[in-house]
């Protein structure tokens, strides 16, 4: 066992623009559009103005909440809204065919925003572009626009709902010349809970029924891409499905696996498998090789599946600035659910397997850490008391699973 204090980055955190400045990164073309759109745009989280909100855009204020959180880089996925959308990118639905154009424009200000934001902390900033499915002319052009311009966060993939019928699901072949220039530029392939959602209307738990779901639905990506035998035309290709945990991926393993096994007979029932081949090996296979899992603000529940997914495909996030989150309280939910894990598994699930996807430089960053003390006698302390005022979802959940006992 080393004393040596662990390198803690998190795969999980957001940023983007204030709206605003977003116009000097657009074409001069779209400026005149943005300047409409933007008399008639009314910003969704007001209550967010002048607190929270500063923490996307606000580069020394964002370094100093992780340092004092004991984190020393980041991944970063957006968070806020870019020009001509209506909510951020993340959450949003799909580009419809009207909206393409424009929303392309916004998404293109946004990674030009985050190549600047990142090169002010190059060793300690992983950016990851957007793009759309819409016009895969334009997906490729994004996708060696992000490769060049140092964005190593790789690309968010959109995740189309079921409603989006403009839009071929993720299995469907088109896309292969996408996967090739992904592949070919070494980028990874991130997808993100709140993707994939449908729409719920304005009826009794439309909220709810969200936030229910969205870990069903955003896994569609995760079974699309292997099914579809995507990983096995491209086997270099990496994927992380994040803020999800890992404990699930056991369970869709073996029923993918159970699926092709049956698929392989030829038959199921009426069913003639014979005209769709199966691929050519377990689709867990391919998981087990292809796949990451960003455990965002983990419970010990929600890295259950590490033994089966693999310690070394896990990542830890603290999903900064959510509410949701476990930022300011990041050495506590370290506590939370890595007291009892082994050392070396917890050093790899809170930085080295990150600093292996996304091409983190570990002995750049050991600097910075050993400042900060993240240690493995911190973390093997087991936590009692559970942070009164914090809302992160994990500690929602213990107080009131602890409050149930003891009803």
């Amino acid at each position: 066992m080393s004393s040596d204090p662990y390198i803690a980055i998190t795969a999980d955190t957001h940023a983007g623009a204030a709206v605003d400045a977003y116009r000097a990164y657009l074409d001069p073309a779209d400026q005149d559009a943005f300047d409409a759109w933007r008399g008639a745009y009314r910003n969704p989280s007001k209550k967010h103005i002048g607190g929270k909100k500063t923490k996307n855009w606000d580069s020394s204020e964002r370094q100093a909440d992780l340092e004092s959180d004991g984190v020393v880089a980041e991944v970063i996925f957006p968070n806020t809204v870019p020009p001509f959308y209506d909510r951020a990118y993340h959450v949003a639905p799909c580009a419809s065919p009207e909206a393409f154009p424009r929303q392309l424009a916004g998404t293109r200000a946004h990674n030009r925003w985050l190549a600047d934001f990142c090169a002010e902390e190059p060793s300690r900033r992983a950016g990851i572009g957007l793009l759309h499915l819409n016009d895969l002319d334009e997906a490729v052009a994004d996708v060696e626009w992000i490769a060049r311009n140092g964005l190593r966060g790789g690309v968010l993939l959109p995740l189309p709902a079921p409603s989006d019928v403009h839009l071929k699901p993720l299995n469907h072949p088109e896309y292969d010349r996408l996967w090739a220039a992904i592949q070919d530029h070494d980028l990874v392939i991130n997808q993100h809970s709140g993707q994939g959602t449908p729409t719920y209307g304005a009826g009794q738990g439309a909220n709810a029924l969200w936030a229910m779901e969205m870990t069903f639905f955003v896994q569609r990506g995760y079974t699309h891409l292997i099914m579809g035998g995507v990983f096995e035309r491209f086997p270099k290709l990496r994927f992380i499905l994040t803020e999800s945990g890992c404990a699930w991926a056991p369970g869709v393993m073996r029923h993918m696996d159970g699926m092709f096994l049956a698929w392989k007979a030829g038959a199921i029932g009426e069913i003639d498998t014979t005209a769709d081949p199966p691929l050519k090996e377990l689709p867990s296979f391919y998981a087990k090789r292809n796949c990451w899992y960003g455990a965002s603000f983990p419970s010990p529940e929600d890295i259950a599946g590490r033994e089966i997914v693999g310690t070394d495909k896990i990542l830890w996030g603290n999903d900064y600035p959510h509410y949701e989150g476990c930022y300011p309280y990041s050495r506590e939910n370290m506590r939370f659910a890595f007291s009892d894990v082994p050392e070396p598994d917890v050093r790899k699930m809170l930085g080295e397997n990150a600093a292996a996807l996304y091409g983190f430089d570990l002995d750049a960053l050991r600097p910075k850490a050993e400042s900060l003390g993240i240690t493995p006698e911190l973390v093997r302390e087991p936590l009692h008391t559970i942070p009164a005022d914090s809302t992160c979802i994990t500690f929602q959940r213990a107080r009131a699973m602890e409050a149930m006992k003891q009803a």
